[in-house]
């Protein structure tokens, strides 16, 4: 897939690396999904749809690219799926090493064990904040603990897993939920405060984990696994102003994007909804957030952060 470009066409000045605080990661995989296949085609349809965004968000009132957004190199590593996660989590640890904000777009959910392990290393008292039809707790599925059906099984060992609009699982996955933590569809439909029960349910530092099938395939058809009665846009948006007013989102990913060349909205719906996510998250924050290299200054990103190895190499 071509990463040459910058991100959604914007100016060159806005998409270098030094002086850019946003950082996003294209990760073509498509290795262990089930049904389906297409989910690596997902980021280039991504980029494309991208390309073709007005660049100025009504709602908040913000252009958040002139924060400075760099498209990072894609993630080619399929030799085998733990293969890849190691390399999604090293490549991940590294830019967040760099103090930017690090976002990570698939491909299917498997890449986000990577992602997930590189903030949990990196934060203190995470929550991992996952919106998804699928609960994704297998320890262990097709032979593999970095199956696509695995997607959270270490953030609940390892972090505050919160699971959002969940509505198809295995009965064998009950044994690994913490039920408090999980808000199922159809009691969602009932209950008129799930979203400030779920904000309830967060620590400060939260990642997000995106699965678009999460949202109802009315309005989002191209997805490997769509379930019926999921999440309508608005609501969407309306629950992810509230996280990212009220907690300190570290980060987030997005997946399971699989396009089909006759229905182009759902490209377009998750490359809105990832710009919106950066424009809530850059509208809320009130610190200043200076990156670069040659930087030296403590910022408050990097108080949140572990940062254990900052000499880390890759």
């Amino acid at each position: 897939m071509n990463t040459k470009k910058t991100y959604a066409g914007i100016p060159e000045e806005f998409g270098n690396l030094s002086t850019s605080k946003i950082v996003i990661i294209p990760v073509p995989y498509d290795g262990t999904s089930t049904w389906q296949k297409g989910a690596d085609k997902g980021p280039q349809a991504f980029l494309d749809a991208s390309e073709n965004m007005e660049l100025y968000d009504i709602e908040t009132d913000s252009e958040v690219y002139k924060e400075g957004i760099y498209l990072a190199d894609a993630i080619t590593e399929n030799s085998s799926p733990e293969a890849m996660v190691e390399e999604v989590h090293q490549i991940t640890k590294k830019y967040i090493n760099r103090n930017k904000f690090v976002t990570v777009f698939g491909g299917e959910h498997s890449i986000s064990i990577g992602t997930i392990r590189a903030f949990s290393e990196r934060f203190n008292n995470l929550t991992v904040l996952h919106i998804d039809a699928h609960a994704d707790l297998r320890k262990e599925y097709e032979g593999s603990k970095c199956n696509h059906a695995c997607a959270v099984y270490e953030a609940n060992l390892n972090t505050n897993l919160v699971q959002v609009g969940i509505r198809s699982m295995d009965i064998s996955e009950k044994r690994n939920m913490n039920t408090d933590k999980v808000f199922f569809a159809h009691d969602m439909a009932v209950n008129e405060d799930w979203m400030e029960d779920v904000v309830d349910q967060l620590t400060e530092n939260v990642f997000i984990t995106f699965d678009l099938d999460a949202l109802d395939p009315s309005i989002m058809p191209s997805t490997g696994t769509p379930e019926p009665g999921g999440l309508l846009y608005y609501e969407t948006l309306e629950f992810l102003k509230q996280v990212f007013k009220e907690k300190n989102v570290v980060g987030f990913d997005m997946v399971e994007l699989c396009p089909n060349k006759n229905e182009k909205s759902s490209d377009f719906l998750a490359a809105k909804l990832f710009y919106k996510m950066l424009s809530y998250k850059f509208a809320s924050n009130e610190d200043s957030y200076d990156t670069g290299e040659e930087n030296n200054k403590e910022n408050s990103f990097s108080k949140l952060a572990k940062f254990k190895n900052d000499e880390d190499e890759y």
